[in-house]
């Protein structure tokens, strides 16, 4: 009862939201003067936020941080965080940092200032807003992606034990265990580092009770120890069929239905506390999300399972033919989710160049495409191999009929290829002729000679294949577990419009014109112009990114692009960006601007060997 009302809580909690909360407005808003101090400090976000302990964090014109109360959501919107100040706050400017959790379980930061009756002469400098200490985040994601792995391993052995049916799961055994307690101990070293994740502190704070006791109260907590409780179910569940899985039989049938729900509501652990958890069409992204996990879990993991099986025991054909099928109804479902989950994520086709959230999924989209190109090579080495034994136990077949009526033991090399790429036999009676008793099998050849070359060759194949699928999945698993943890481009778009209607300083975006003329008559200049992205716009390390477009708006390729910065009226610069083509743009990682004011920022255009043209823009650098 007690697992239930926890999915259901993640399945019913999450209402209406934008992924990746962002910030709406400000009270008092960033850069005011005020004539008399605030009573308390609201934000107001696209979404319903989590807070922490140290959610607010207020500095007084000296730096020192002043004593505040406990945060809270005004007038009980949990869309809010307010803080009260102290009555007597004095005179200055005052900075204001802050750190909440979305409703998709990630953290968000940043700071502002306000002043009281007048600016500071010297304003204090904006505290670290970073969202995430870099060990901690580090191993965070490697929690992650093992928790993905071993749910493939699990889910994926399990459904190829209980679809695909092959004759002896022994060797199978060790993966289901291995899938088990790979899960079971990522989601035990997620739950510990959860709390310093979400506060931005290093991994040492893991241990700390109160830390881990708020966790527990949090969205992404439940879902962590309901994935803990599933385990512990999944895990009477093999002890149940221990002695079957020992013995290498197949569960039993009233295991299946068992083992399908406690999938589920695996995937839902996922589903309810990351991406389909807020945004748009929550129930149908959260079904979409299960639908989605549980594909991949199986196609992955079967290939893990039949890997195994390849190396550690024979594989009749009849288990890959079945195995085949079961990975072409996973494709399909992984397609027919994917494409819904990119347009959720995306919002625009633009997005899938120009945010990396669509960047990162065109990755995975070619890694996607690779695993395909491997399984259809799988797919048509096993179609081969089953259409060239049909053939032979036909021409064995008609070779039999015509022997003395005596029948004789039917127990060749080649009818023992029928049932095993490795050379395996199904066990038992073969029937003679018509009108002839029923005669037992001959003994079987040993494995090593069951095959021809040819059969072995293609055995071997397949292997090469089914290995190759493997490791490419690996990459797919690397690429989804990237992606969960970065701001869908959809969210990125609602997240700008907010900051721009709350007056937030945002990604700078300037377009210079350009024309490059020509002396000779009769010849036409080259026009165009750049596009030029600075993300955020702020004093310190920024993103830039660069486009240059033609005169009818198409992109255009250059061979050399320069970006400098200068500040006149403090004598800086020119500072070269060291601007890089990334095939279709350029850019550069970081550019640094150290002080606010009114940059000018100059661009050089060079069109060929002795074409080019310099033009400046002034650009607003705020603190």
């Amino acid at each position: 009862m007690l697992l239930g009302s926890v999915l259901v809580l993640l399945l019913l909690g999450g209402g209406p939201a934008s992924a990746h909360a962002a910030l709406r407005s400000v009270d008092p808003a960033d850069g005011s003067v005020v004539k008399t101090a605030p009573d308390a400090i609201t934000l107001t976000f696209t979404e319903s936020v989590g807070l922490l302990d140290d959610s607010f964090r207020v500095f007084d014109p000296d730096n020192r941080q002043v004593d505040t109360g406990e945060a809270g959501h005004a007038d009980g919107r949990a869309d809010t965080a307010r803080i009260k100040l102290p009555g007597k706050l004095g005179t200055g400017t005052f900075t204001v940092a802050w750190r909440v959790v979305s409703a998709d379980s990630h953290p968000i930061a940043g700071a502002f200032t306000f002043s009281v009756g007048t600016p500071s002469a010297t304003p204090p400098a904006l505290p670290s807003t970073s969202v995430e200490n870099p060990a901690t985040g580090g191993l965070f994601n490697i929690g992650r992606y093992l928790a993905y792995l071993a749910a493939a391993l699990l889910i994926g052995t399990a459904a190829f034990i209980a679809v695909c049916r092959p004759p002896d799961v022994r060797p199978l055994r060790r993966l289901l265990l291995a899938g088990w307690w790979a899960l079971a101990g990522s989601t035990v070293f997620l739950l510990l580092l959860r709390g310093p994740y979400e506060t931005g502190t290093g991994p040492a704070q893991a241990l700390d009770p109160s830390g881990l006791t708020r966790t527990l109260g949090t969205r992404p907590g439940l879902a962590l120890v309901a994935r803990l409780a599933l385990l512990a179910a999944a895990a009477a569940l093999l002890l149940w069929q221990r002695k079957a899985l020992r013995e290498g039989k197949r569960p039993s049938r009233a295991a299946l239905p068992t083992g399908a729900a406690l999938a589920v509501g695996l995937a839902l652990t996922w589903a309810g506390a990351e991406h389909a958890s807020a945004g748009i069409q929550v129930p149908a992204a959260m079904t979409s999300t299960v639908l989605h996990l549980l594909a991949m879990a199986v196609w992955l993991g079967g290939l893990a399972a039949l890997l195994t099986l390849f190396y550690r025991a024979s594989v009749p054909s009849r288990v890959v033919g079945r195995f085949s099928q079961l990975a072409g109804l996973s494709v399909t479902v992984l397609v027919v989710t994917g494409v819904y989950q990119s347009w959720r994520g995306l919002g625009s086709v633009s997005a899938l160049t120009d945010t990396t959230y669509g960047r990162v999924l065109l990755a995975k989209l070619a890694a996607v495409t690779l695993l395909l190109l491997a399984g259809a090579r799988s797919r048509r080495t096993v179609t081969s191999e089953r259409t060239a034994r049909n053939v032979t136990v036909e021409a064995t077949s008609v070779g039999t009929a015509r022997e003395a009526r005596v029948p004789e033991p039917v127990g060749s090399r080649a009818e023992g290829a029928v049932d095993g790429l490795a050379g395996s036999r199904v066990e038992g009676t073969v029937d003679a002729p018509v009108g002839g008793p029923s005669l037992p099998e001959k003994p079987r050849p040993p494995a090593g000679t069951a095959l021809t070359p040819a059969e072995d060759a293609q055995r071997r194949a397949l292997r090469r294949s089914v290995l190759a699928e493997v490791v490419v999945s690996v990459v797919v698993l690397v690429f989804t577990t990237v992606l969960t943890g970065t701001l869908p481009g959809r969210a990125a778009a609602e997240a700008a419009t907010a900051e721009q209607s709350a007056g937030l300083p945002v990604a700078s975006v300037t377009n210079i014109p350009f024309t490059i003329g020509s002396a000779a008559p009769g010849v036409r200049g080259v026009s165009g112009k750049v596009q030029v992205t600075l993300d955020p716009g702020r004093v310190g390390d920024n993103g830039l990114q660069a486009v240059v477009y033609g005169p009818d708006g198409g992109f255009v390729s250059i061979p050399e692009l320069r970006i400098s910065f200068s500040l006149p009226d403090q004598d800086i610069g020119p500072l070269d960006a060291k601007v890089t083509d990334r095939g279709g743009y350029w850019a550069a990682d970081t550019v640094n601007l150290p002080l606010p004011g009114t940059w000018e920022m100059k661009v050089t255009v060079r069109v060929s060997e002795t074409d080019q043209v310099s033009e400046s823009k002034p650009v607003e650098i705020v603190r």
